[in-house]
């Protein structure tokens, strides 16, 4: 698939090492990755395709902008917290994030999410 065919990722991350990280892999993959720093754009976002979107649940407002992304159908969101954060864990499960992982089983997982989406 050519990464003019291949599905946008959305990615709301504020860190840039680790959105770095994210973007190397992605283009490992040949995965398009539009990456987004501030949760407050993602409803500006709804004419922008694209099925899945990564989130850094800790970011503020990252669990309400996924939430409100997710209600279009066929979309996924995939959020990576501390393991240790329950109350995240808990919020971003009610809001609809449909995987919440930590964040070293993320990257652990990233090369199969890009592949997959």
């Amino acid at each position: 698939m050519s990464e003019a065919e291949s599905p946008l990722i959305l990615v709301l991350v504020r860190d840039l090492t680790f959105s770095g990280r994210i973007l190397a892999e992605a283009r490992a993959a040949g995965a398009s990755v539009k990456v987004i720093r501030d949760p407050a754009q993602v409803s500006k976002l709804d004419g922008v395709g694209g099925n899945l979107m990564i989130v850094d649940l800790n970011l503020p407002g990252a669990i309400a902008a996924a939430g409100q992304w997710r209600q279009t159908a066929g979309r996924t969101v995939v959020g990576f917290v501390s393991h240790e954060d329950a109350q995240t864990i808990s919020q971003a499960r009610s809001a609809g994030v449909d995987q919440v992982l930590a964040r070293s089983r993320f990257v652990q997982i990233l090369p199969d999410l890009l592949t997959m989406s």
